[in-house]
């Protein structure tokens, strides 16, 4: 049973409407992706006979991995400079993120996922992806509750129905304390 809206809900959609695309995301991920993948695999298969097949696949695995290592070195050094510098590292974070994505895809058997690993990973296409991510993770915040513990059924991370961002002013919550040298 989905409950009317209210102010600060997000345009009007309800927790059920909001997770609609949960079910055709997993068809796609445990049924298409694989039958993807097999097709691809079959079709490399066909073209250079299938030791060189299995041959691409391990170096394709190889070449991930020696990728992985050395974009994940450059994300986790810039995240140390970013906090040494005492700046926000949303940047080093999301690269992070999608570093970590696009590891699994690539460490993934076949050929497609690794395609999309391999931009994810890649730093001259990894500011799109960057892009999208922090465009899906600000609508998130923004416009609704996480999940879990932090949204959801359960309600905002300020309470139920609560969807606005914290903050100082009249709004926002005040922590009364002290500060200890």
């Amino acid at each position: 049973m989905s409950h009317p809206a209210g102010p600060g809900r997000g345009m009007g959609r309800t927790p059920t409407r909001r997770r609609a695309w949960v079910r055709p995301a997993l068809v796609v991920a445990f049924v298409v992706v694989p039958l993807v993948e097999i097709w691809a695999i079959l079709q490399v298969g066909r073209l250079v006979g299938p030791w060189w097949t299995i041959a691409l696949l391990v170096l394709d695995s190889m070449i991930g991995a020696w990728l992985i290592k050395r974009e994940g070195g450059r994300a986790w050094r810039a995240l140390r400079e970013a906090l040494q510098q005492g700046r926000m590292p949303a940047k080093e974070i999301a690269d992070g993120a999608l570093i970590l994505i696009a590891g699994t895809l690539m460490l993934s058997p076949g050929f497609v996922l690794d395609v999309v690993g391999l931009l994810l990973l890649l730093p001259f296409t990894r500011p799109v992806a960057r892009r999208l991510l922090t465009t899906a993770v600000e609508r998130r915040l923004v416009v609704g509750p996480a999940f879990g513990a932090f949204g959801g059924a359960f309600g905002g991370p300020f309470g139920p129905g609560n969807d606005r961002r914290p903050g100082a002013g009249p709004d926002g919550p005040v922590v009364r304390g002290d500060v200890v040298d």
